[in-house]
């Protein structure tokens, strides 16, 4: 790479939610130029004006700031290479739009919506190419005087791209090696309208790549298929010496079945495609994030690393910094990756254990108090520690955990049938009383003297463990009894006991 500065972008378009397939690829993107030492350029494409979405931008750009994701350059980071919002080039693109015009490599188009259907009618499978444009109203079938007549008297037109057939069009993919295409087959995309003085993205794209240096574009496998129409522009401008480098990603597809990930499958499977919620200004739908599903941001970017790359080892779990240095574009996946969203839970899973308990106990304290407990940070820290173990999800912690704080009002049916034998009150009130008369009641000072009590009085540890469990838990669930018992104190291990035997009898 040394012989060109790296130069890559992140070029969304503000149509609504970021899917989190850009993601990915703006996090290839990030990893990329981080290896190289170069720079991530953050542009916005919104030359169609009909999709805009207010808020769009403002929500993607908090998606990577929650992701820790960062740009060198771009929409609200400066640069040398602006403006980075394509609505804001309209003069630029009009330059290179007269540029192929004046170079005879593309053309104007009169042909209306009407026109057009009435051809496809006339011609099955019809495309507008070599083959029939000497067949439609266009500057190639008209004269000059009626083409500048045409558009002095505000008659909208579009500008297509002039394709010749019979080349072979290679496109040198890092990870697909050559794709090769024929010219015959791509047709003569329109590359700006009149109607909002606006290029199509194909046009807009290239000029944009140029003029910001871009040295690789790496993006999603959709627009494998426009990379050939993409080389033939770079060749019409001759720019094809400093053309960028190209390499399209693996799909993100279904958990299951086929096809590309969507929504909907989201939806269907509980879990989100978003990086952070979204509420459509539209219908007013509210879509769900990973941020506020409780997945951690490191957790995500993970995840999604390994998504369509490998490392060619065993590990798993990897920081942003280890990610860039194991990163290699070329072991990306030519075949699409499934999207196992059980993975993504794996993962935050993981990095709820490799966090300390006093991280862990400042999002889980909140949670604490919002169900009306008053409790020490240090008595949440050491809930945590011996739970965190045990969720996916800090959210989770408090089902599993909310009898530390709570005493049970009742005892589960199964557990009783099951763990609370004819003796049972009797062995729990000899038990309650071998407590009440530790004084030190740690873990350390309970369980050699309960331990010694049941050998002594000949008693099996399991119906000993499981009657006390239920009487402390109601349920049978949780921790080391001696750890939860430790955590009550004796006064309150010594009242659920009696409440226990009482009711259960």
């Amino acid at each position: 790479m040394a012989e060109r500065n790296v130069r890559v972008r992140f070029a969304p378009s503000p149509t609504g939610a970021l899917h989190i397939g850009g993601v990915r690829t703006a996090l290839y993107n990030y990893l990329f130029a981080r290896q190289h030492g170069g720079k991530l350029i953050f542009r916005i494409e919104d030359t169609d004006s009909n999709r805009f979405v207010p808020g769009a931008e403002e929500y993607i750009l908090d998606s990577f700031k929650w992701l820790g994701i960062e740009f060198d350059e771009g929409v609200s980071f400066g640069g040398d290479h602006g403006p980075y919002r394509q609505s804001e080039r309209r003069e630029i693109y009009k330059k290179y739009v007269n540029q192929l015009l004046e170079a005879g490599k593309a053309y104007i188009a009169f042909d209306t919506p009407e026109d057009l259907d009435a051809k496809r009618k006339e011609i099955q499978n019809f495309q507008y190419d070599a083959h029939t444009r000497l067949q439609m109203r266009n500057s190639l079938t008209m004269s000059k005087e009626e083409v500048d007549s045409l558009i002095d008297d505000g008659q909208q037109y579009v500008v297509r791209f002039k394709i010749e057939p019979g080349e072979e069009v290679h496109v040198n993919d890092m990870i697909r090696g050559d794709v090769c295409i024929k010219s015959d087959i791509l047709d003569d995309k329109v590359l700006y309208k009149s109607a909002d003085e606006l290029p199509t993205y194909h046009l807009a794209n290239i000029v944009d790549d140029h003029l910001m240096e871009i040295s690789h574009v790496i993006r999603g496998e959709e627009w494998l298929p426009s990379a050939p129409l993409h080389v033939l522009l770079y060749r019409a401008f001759g720019w094809e010496d400093s053309m960028p480098r190209f390499a399209h990603l693996p799909l993100l597809l279904k958990p299951e079945g086929k096809g590309k990930l969507s929504k909907r499958d989201g939806d269907r499977l509980g879990f989100p495609v978003f990086p952070l919620e979204w509420h459509d200004p539209k219908t007013g739908e509210v879509s769900s994030g990973y941020r506020e599903s409780g997945y951690f941001p490191e957790a995500v970017v993970n995840f999604l690393a390994l998504l369509g790359w490998n490392p060619g080892t065993e590990q798993e779990l990897f920081s942003l910094d280890e990610l860039v240095k194991a990163f290699d574009i070329t072991k990306c996946s030519k075949s699409g990756a499934k999207f196992d969203y059980q993975k993504g839970m794996w993962f935050n899973h993981e990095y709820i254990l490799r966090k300390s308990d006093e991280e862990i106990a400042e999002l889980f304290a909140p949670i604490v108090a919002n169900n009306g407990i008053e409790a020490t940070m240090e008595q949440v820290r050491q809930v945590v520690h011996m739970m965190k173990d045990r969720v996916s999800f800090v959210k989770e912690l408090w089902e599993l955990c909310s009898f530390f704080f709570i005493a049970p009002t009742s005892y589960d049916e199964k557990t009783v049938k099951k763990r609370w034998k004819e003796y049972s009150a009797q062995q729990m009130t000899e038990l309650a009383e071998v407590l009440e008369g530790i004084d030190d009641f740690s873990i350390e000072g309970q369980e050699p003297v309960v331990m010694k009590w049941v050998e002594d009085k000949g008693y099996k540890l399991g119906d000993i463990m499981n009657a006390f469990r239920l009487t402390l838990v109601g349920i049978g669930k949780g921790p080391g009894m001696f750890d939860i018992s430790a955590f009550l104190g004796k006064a309150e291990t010594l009242k659920r006991m009696r409440k226990a035997i009482e009711v259960l009898g």
